[in-house]
């Protein structure tokens, strides 16, 4: 029996290692349709159809030009075993590009040198969209990856970065199950960079539980602070463009930019809003439901009169509305006192693009224990207002925002307990007291009353 299994894992790790993913039907990327680069045109696989279910993806010699590389967009939601962009070749790049849509996968790889050959590189440049994975690896088995998270999200349940490769994060974010921060931070600290912010121009924000509960995040801010943020959506009530110019590298030195700014993403095509100035910021008026782009070229006198010494990232923002962001607040356990429990409600709900029309917010009761003896919401129409249960069980509320055209919702739960000894005991860590022999959480004259009524009493085994 232990042989025959030993033969089964070599047969499998032998073919896993040979390019054949495990319980996949392998499909390859063949950019066939004369008429778009689409991953969802079947034309472009080698088998004719998009891949999909137990699928495994892989990206290799036709996407060795970014250009003709494959292209997921908006619209675009598919589930793969696994996406390997190239694997065990070393004559080529292969690229993928996402600007939206959706992809959920077991395994994300960006470069896969599985035979091992050296000299893998594949390249994943994500600008919008979601990302779904069990499992990210850049440059597995040491080939060279390269991820820049330009925008959108990217969710994994574990991530590995070879020594060889590299993440560059701007407007993305990237999630992690769990506490990963020390192992985040490390790629971050590691002598090679194995993950940047904007290629060296920002600065990474971490955290575990803070963004996403029970999550590790990671984002990044660029050193020029821009506001609009970078990927950000904004109302059109916006007026200004604000960065933050950094110091001349030396003292009597004057930083100076120019700012591009329009709706090409062609970013030299749009006009120049700001020539040369020592200024922070610039007025320009938006239009609704507009995606724009900007950059800025920095000048220093301390090192030349002429030539910029850094030629800024392009930032984009949209005018597009956006849901409003809504939390119902904290989980309540508490008990009845005289009868009931009046509890406050602690909702919070903001609008960042202010529209179309102003934020309006639902308080409702979805689940209660008795509905002939219902919670009672003092105004549904209020962020904070109190209800009233007076039936112990467990009670869900729910939070609905809405702004003319989005909604969102949250909910939070109340445990009622029939009285606080109740309570006590239904908390982690609750011991109860030597002596409370009926449990009602306090040791006194019933508690003896029962003791001396069973007083000298036996009931061990004789034989």
């Amino acid at each position: 029996m232990c042989k025959k299994l030993i033969c089964l894992i070599s047969l499998a790790l032998v073919l896993f290692l040979a390019g054949k993913a495990p319980g996949a039907t392998n499909i390859e990327w063949t950019d066939e349709d004369p008429n778009d680069h689409l991953w969802t045109s079947p034309n472009n696989w080698s088998r004719g159809v998009v891949p999909d279910g137990d699928y495994a993806a892989f990206i290799r010699g036709p996407a060795s030009v970014e250009a003709t590389s494959p292209i997921i967009q908006d619209g675009m939601t598919f589930t793969v075993v696994y996406v390997i962009v190239n694997e065990g070749n070393s004559t080529y790049t292969a690229y993928l590009r996402m600007t939206g849509g959706t992809i959920n996968t077991t395994n994300f790889r960006i470069s896969w040198d599985n035979q091992p050959v050296g000299g893998v590189e594949g390249v994943f440049n994500m600008s919008g969209g979601t990302v779904n994975a069990s499992s990210l690896q850049i440059g597995p088995g040491g080939g060279t990856g390269t991820f820049n998270l330009y925008g959108g999200t990217f969710s994994a349940g574990a991530m590995t970065i070879s020594s060889t490769s590299n993440m560059d994060i701007s407007a993305g974010t990237l999630i992690i199950n769990g506490d990963e921060v020390s192992t985040v931070q490390g790629y971050i600290d590691d002598p090679n960079g194995l993950i940047t912010a904007y290629g060296g121009y920002g600065t990474l924000q971490l955290d575990y539980d803070v963004t996403n509960e029970g999550k590790t995040t990671l984002k990044a801010t660029h050193l020029l602070n821009p506001n609009p943020a970078d990927g950000s959506s904004v109302p059109d009530s916006v007026n200004q463009l604000q960065w933050t110019l950094p110091e001349p590298n030396q003292p009597g030195g004057v930083v100076t930019c120019d700012v591009y700014f329009g709706t090409d993403p062609d970013i030299e095509n749009n006009p120049k809003v700001v020539t040369r100035q020592a200024v922070e910021s610039v007025s320009v008026t938006l239009a609704p439901d507009t995606t724009y782009y900007w950059a800025l070229d920095l000048y220093d006198s301390s090192i030349s009169a002429t030539e910029p010494f850094m030629l800024g990232h392009i930032f984009k923002f949209d005018t597009q509305n956006q849901p409003p962001i809504v939390n119902a607040g904290a989980d309540v356990a508490t008990w009845l006192d005289n009868g009931l429990r009046v509890v406050h409600l602690d909702g919070v709900v903001s609008d960042e693009d202010g529209g179309p029309e102003p934020a309006t917010l639902l308080w409702m009761l979805i689940a209660e224990p008795n509905e002939l003896n219902p919670a009672q919401i003092s105004d549904p129409l209020a962020a904070n207002p109190t209800v009233t249960i007076k039936e112990p069980g467990s009670y869900t509320l729910q939070i609905e925002a809405g702004d003319g055209e989005f909604s969102a919702t949250d909910t939070m739960q109340i445990v009622l307990y029939a009285d606080p000894c109740e309570h006590a005991q239904n908390q982690e860590g609750f011991e109860l007291i030597p002596g409370d022999i009926n449990e009602d959480c306090i040791v006194n004259e019933l508690d003896l009353a029962i003791l001396e009524e069973h007083w000298l009493e036996e009931n061990f085994s004789v034989e």
